[in-house]
């Protein structure tokens, strides 16, 4: 029966100083949904016998089959403590690291979490992924260590051992927290650093440097994790008990006699009872002594569980008796002791007081959001708090109050949409019918009753027989009016049912939200803001008091919307609300057609978008989908818009080849997306290909040694039998490509020359570009504005220090003969202008920055500023996809040696000897007026000093388009164009001049196995590629932990695999780590002697790159160089060739 009525819960929403947004966080399998549950039966909303087995929150079917949570889903709890009533909004997560988006959507709305920790298993990788997720976006942790029965049942630890267990795991917890405080303390102590920067004389004029990292000035007593500080309860959420000190520390201090406060200091750590003095002492383990934790504490629940499963009553009764408990004889006399355990532990240390009373004690209520969360949420990128609109600044004050008055400003972030059946929207519900409505409901019931009644008597004597045909005729007649008025309503019966069915069938999108100020009314007008609002912008067309009412000006990235339907989130139930105050979790309806993923919502348009949740997965499968039969693509359509919309981390793409792919985080992600695509979102067959692999392209330095280990040139050479490497790269006519890779070629209308050379980037400089790609298309955005002679006083300090340590780290990388003066040579990024790939110039006359931000701008022009954007246009193509098989380029650098332009001379004066001058025209020019413009000017002038025969025309319009004639209106098209496609041309011929290899995205793969299936993870492992990084013993236990990395191409069902090998013993968790050059050529035939001993004159054992290049270049429709066998008569053996 549930214990709290909604009306409760509406008067506890408005009281904020109780209320309490917490979410459960843990690895996968730990136990959140159990735990979930048991605090969930509390509130009497399911059985306290179901908790744990019925995992109310896992409402999906899917969820329940599989046995792990795949989204995050809300509950709204009461509880009593002492005089204090609390509204808990708790907000289950998915512990599996493919639904990791789905915790950065939980942890965004709350102000505090509950890690959970397996006892046997202890700190796991995505523990501390959730641990790091919650310390970035500033949220307060508690800690449970569930599962302690199995300490108990399956290791059959002592109860000091258990001590000592327990004190390893929070050790490993704590130092998981200790290193992400530690750099941010680190990270703050540069900060200051960097304002400062005086540098401190001594007297004697030495420099005195200090090595304190200002780690042993700053308190961090308060982030750990300690049973004595009440931010820990040790529990066993199957069994449905847990504990924290403090319970203890209250029971025994009525026994002994010692203070509680003393208690709960000395429960935990090595303090020891001495029981003839009655005196804690210190130091348990020199003496031999058991700790206080063991003594008082371990040892009761060990010997409970020891009678329970021994099965001995008198025991069991005395213990029962002496906690004064009431026992039912059902559960006593049941066959299952965990029933009999479950009913005793629940009664006497019920899990649900425990941990509520801790997130009541240690967790924030909404009132308490501190600065730095407000100001980290309102500073979008690489903005800080004070660069921000004063209006903006002002919202602060309205987050810190959080309050609910009528004139506080609207604010509500959505940080997801979820789609619920239409069938369960609280207006659509079964009502229990009125007493009225039944009574008249009785009455229809009789009339239909008499009229079929009435029906029958007539049909009855319309078939007597009579003589009379004129009767017969008149029956008939009648018989057939009567079918054909019940054929009619059936009919309408069919069509109404077809309809009723058809708006059950919709998908609803219920918006997944909290209040952050002001109080949120149904049928509100608000302004939804998308996350590339700007409210500095904006502000400048409406006025700060501007309400979602008026008629307003069009701003982009805001609308407005009405709040439709406003619900109170119950986990498999929503239950509609008129209004919600400040600081509550809420689901909103009636915005599926406003906000696609995440939004703010709010009435004043000075408010900022929220920063965007940092997903922990990068979404990395991708898989193309097509409707079975053609004519349902319109509904694929429509039914990957929405799941689109209902999936925070999914990613809906239309390629260039016109398929439409998923991109998804993991396999089991891709299983549930496609899941839904079928049966909720489309609602048709679909077909599926098989997962397409990104692989990345790039050049290595030639290898030393060949195939079979030989150093290079030092053996000899036999006769090639069939083609070399060189022959498959045949260069076309009319490109030059020297012995160290440099390619020259020109444009077809042999108007400019390019020479290019390929060098491969150091692997440090390739990261480099990848962590930072954010802030070089930041730097692109703002050379852009600077060209355009936008305003620039945007840019603030930070970002500019950003800007200049990227650099600084860049040269500090790019060092030696090879790369002098390269940094400041940079003329872009790419693919995309923020890839990791770059172009340099290394020619005279030319001069352009990447780095114009800060403020080294180069204001000039030569011949070459008009189409520089050609080049580096080509330049982005060429990186976009390789001459392997069309796959972006990653860690190359292009260098523009030489770049020559014809004729511009001849076509400007019109005397040949002026040709040379003509190409000397350098005037310096502000950087966003063109060559066309201005030049021609100055050509005049020269033009004039010379005497020549023919009239020179001066304006200058005429002679821009005459060189435009001749350089534009050429055969070949435009010139620009046949710059870009020269550039592109010249960088694949670059890169096939030096070794390419391919690249290979990579997972890391954590599994956790025992010492017998550990041969079999090995085997799995190898079969795929994958390698050991290292293994691990976890102490006190029999698990190792084995780190390996595993290409993502041979990752498919390799979970599946382990699982069904090592007999469900092992599972692997895999994550998205980093890209790697797969050793092999994927040209490589053999040449030497050697090679051809070891491999064949064939060479066909399995080149694992040149696998991989044909099977993208084969998916892409790309020629594949393959031997097919025409005619497969039998084979004729040598030896009797005939």
């Amino acid at each position: 029966m549930v214990l709290t009525s909604v009306e409760k819960m509406v008067g506890l929403q408005k009281r904020t100083c109780g209320i309490r947004n917490i979410c459960v966080l843990a690895h996968v399998d730990h136990g959140k949904t159990t735990l979930a549950d048991c605090l969930i039966s509390s509130n009497g909303i399911i059985s306290s016998r179901l908790a744990g087995k019925l995992r109310y929150l896992d409402s999906r079917e899917d969820e329940q089959i599989r046995g792990i949570t795949m989204k995050s889903s809300a509950i709204s709890l009461h509880f009593v403590k002492g005089d204090q009533e609390y509204l808990i909004n708790l907000i289950d997560s998915p512990g599996h690291v493919d639904f990791s988006s789905e915790v950065s959507t939980a942890v965004r709305l709350c102000d505090g979490c509950i890690i959970v920790v397996d006892a046997v298993e202890g700190v796991c990788p995505q523990t501390q992924a959730v641990l790091r997720q919650a310390w970035l976006e500033n949220i307060r942790p508690v800690l449970v260590i569930n599962k302690i029965d199995r300490l108990i049942v399956e290791l059959k630890l002592t109860p000091q051992e258990a001590h000592m267990h327990l004190k390893n795991i929070l050790e490993q917890i704590n130092a998981v927290t200790g290193t992400l405080f530690t750099s941010k303390v680190l990270e703050e102590r540069a900060e200051k650093e960097s304002e400062s920067e005086t540098v401190s004389d001594t007297v004697s004029g030495d420099q005195i440097y200090d090595w304190s990292a200002g780690l042993e000035d700053t308190d961090d007593s308060h982030l750990y994790f300690s049973p004595d500080h009440g931010n820990v309860v040790f529990a066993s959420a199957i069994d449905g008990w847990g504990f924290g000190i403090e319970h203890f520390a209250k029971l025994y201090s009525q026994k002994i006699g010692i203070k509680p406060a003393v208690l709960m200091k000395t429960l935990w750590g090595d303090y020891y009872l001495n029981t003839k003095a009655k005196k804690i002492m210190k130091g348990d383990q020199s003496k031999g002594k058991k700790p206080l934790f063991v003594q008082l504490v371990l040892d009761n629940i060990w010997s409970l569980y020891e009678a329970v499963m021994k099965r001995d009553k008198e025991k069991i009764e005395k213990i029962v008796t002496s906690l004064g408990l009431k026992i039912g004889a059902r559960e006593s006399r049941h066959a299952d002791p965990k029933v009999h355990l479950n009913a005793i532990c629940s009664q006497w240390l019920p899990i649900s007081d425990a941990v509520l009373s801790m997130v009541c004690n240690k967790l924030p209520s909404p009132l308490d959001i501190t600065a730095e969360r407000v100001e980290k949420l309102m500073c979008v990128g690489a903005r800080t708090f004070d660069s921000l609109p004063p209006e903006t600044q002002e919202l602060k004050s309205a987050f810190l109050k959080c309050s609910s008055e009528e004139t506080a400003p609207v604010i509500v972030f959505v940080s997801k949409m979820f789609a619920v059946d239409a069938k369960a929207l609280p207006h659509n519900k079964p009502r229990p019918l009125t007493q009225e409505e039944i009574a008249h409901r009785r009455e229809l019931a009789k009339q239909r009753h008499a009229q079929k009644l009435a029906a029958n008597q007539g049909k009855e004597l319309s078939e007597k027989p009579s003589n009379d045909n004129s009767s017969d005729v008149t029956g008939n007649t009648g018989d057939t009016k009567g079918e054909e008025q019940q054929l009619a309503a059936q009919v309408e019966n069919v069509t109404l049912k077809a309809m009723k069915d058809e708006a059950d069938n919709k998908e609803s999108f219920v918006a997944f939200a909290r209040v952050f100020s002001g109080v949120v009314r149904r049928g509100q007008k608000i302004f939804v803001l998308g996350p590339k609002y700007d409210p500095a912008e904006s502000l400048h067309k409406l006025s700060s008091q501007c309400s979602p009412t008026n008629d307003l000006p069009s701003v982009p990235h805001m609308t407005c919307c009405t709040l439709e339907n406003l619900y109170l989130l119950m986990g498999r139930e929503l239950e509609d609300l008129e209004e919600v105050p400040a600081g509550n979790v809420l689901g909103i309806g009636g915005l599926q057609d406003f906000v696609l993923k995440s939004a703010t919502l709010s009435t004043s348009p000075a408010c900022p978008p929220f920063t965007p949740l940092n997903f922990e997965a990068t979404p990395i499968v991708r898989v193309a989908v097509e409707p079975k039969h053609p004519s349902d693509m319109p509904q694929l359509v429509r039914g990957m818009k929405l799941l689109n919309q209902a999936d925070p981390c999914v990613q809906v793409l239309i390629q260039e080849t016109g398929e439409h792919v998923l991109v998804t985080a993991g396999e089991v992600h891709l299983q549930r997306c496609l899941d839904d695509l079928k049966e909720r979102f489309a609602k048709v067959q679909i077909s599926v290909s098989a997962p397409i692999i990104p692989f990345r392209e790039t050049i290595t330095r030639p290898p030393k040694v060949d195939m079979v280990n030989e150093e290079i040139g030092k053996q000899q050479k036999v006769a090639v039998i069939h083609q070399t490497k060189e022959d498959q790269n045949k260069i076309p006519e009319g490109i030059q490509v020297d012995s160290d890779g440099l390619v020259t070629i020109s444009t077809p209308n042999k108007q400019a020359t390019l020479s290019v050379r390929a060098m491969p980037l150091p692997e440090e400089v390739t990261r480099l570009l990848e962590e930072n790609s954010d802030l070089i298309r930041t730097m692109e955005q703002l050379s852009t504005s600077m060209n355009e002679d936008k305003k620039t006083h945007e840019i603030n300090q930070k970002t500019l220090d950003r800007i200049k340590e990227f650099k600084e780290k860049l040269e500090q990388n790019l060092q030696g003969r090879r790369w002098r003066n390269a940094v400041d040579q940079i003329w872009s990024f790419g693919p995309r202008k923020c890839g990791p790939n770059i172009l340099l110039y290394n020619f005279d006359g030319y001069e352009r920055s990447v780095w114009q931000c800060l403020g080294n701008a180069v204001k000039g022009a030569s011949k070459y500023r008009d189409f520089d954007n050609s080049i580096v246009s080509g330049f982005q193509l060429a990186t976009l996809s390789g001459p392997m098989c069309e796959e972006p380029l990653m860690g190359v650098c292009f260098t523009v040696e030489k770049w020559e332009i014809n004729k511009i001379g001849e076509t400007l004066s019109t005397s040949s000897q002026d040709s040379g001058e003509g190409d000397v025209i350098e005037h310096k020019q502000s950087e966003d007026t063109t060559l066309t413009n201005s030049c021609p000017d100055e050509v005049c002038s020269v033009n004039e000093h010379e005497d020549t025969s023919q009239s020179v025309p001066k304006s200058s319009e005429k002679i821009s388009k005459q060189k435009g004639e001749v350089l534009l209106a050429d055969c070949y098209g435009p010139f620009s164009g046949q710059l870009i496609a020269t550039m592109k041309e010249a960088c694949r011929y670059a890169l096939q001049a030096k070794p390419q290899r391919l690249m290979a995205a990579m997972y890391t793969c954590e599994i956790m196995a025992t010492a017998e299936v550990l041969g079999r993870v090995y085997a799995v492992l190898s079969k795929r590629e994958g390698r050991v990084l290292q293994e691990e013993m976890k102490e006190g236990t029999d698990v190792f932990i084995i780190k390996a990395v595993l290409p993502v191409a041979e990752s498919f069902g390799f979970a599946d695999e382990i699982r069904k090998r090592t007999s469900g013993l092992a599972s692997p968790q895999l994550v998205f780590s980093h890209w790697e050059i797969i050793s092999s050529d994927p040209f490589w035939v053999p040449t030497t002697e050697e090679e051809y001993l070891h491999f064949g004159e064939k060479a066909d054992s399995e080149n694992q790159a040149r696998k991989y290049m044909n099977a993208v270049r084969k998916r892409k429709g790309l020629y594949v160089e393959e031997k097919i066998v025409e005619h497969a008569e039998k084979q004729r053996t040598l030896s009797r060739n005939k």
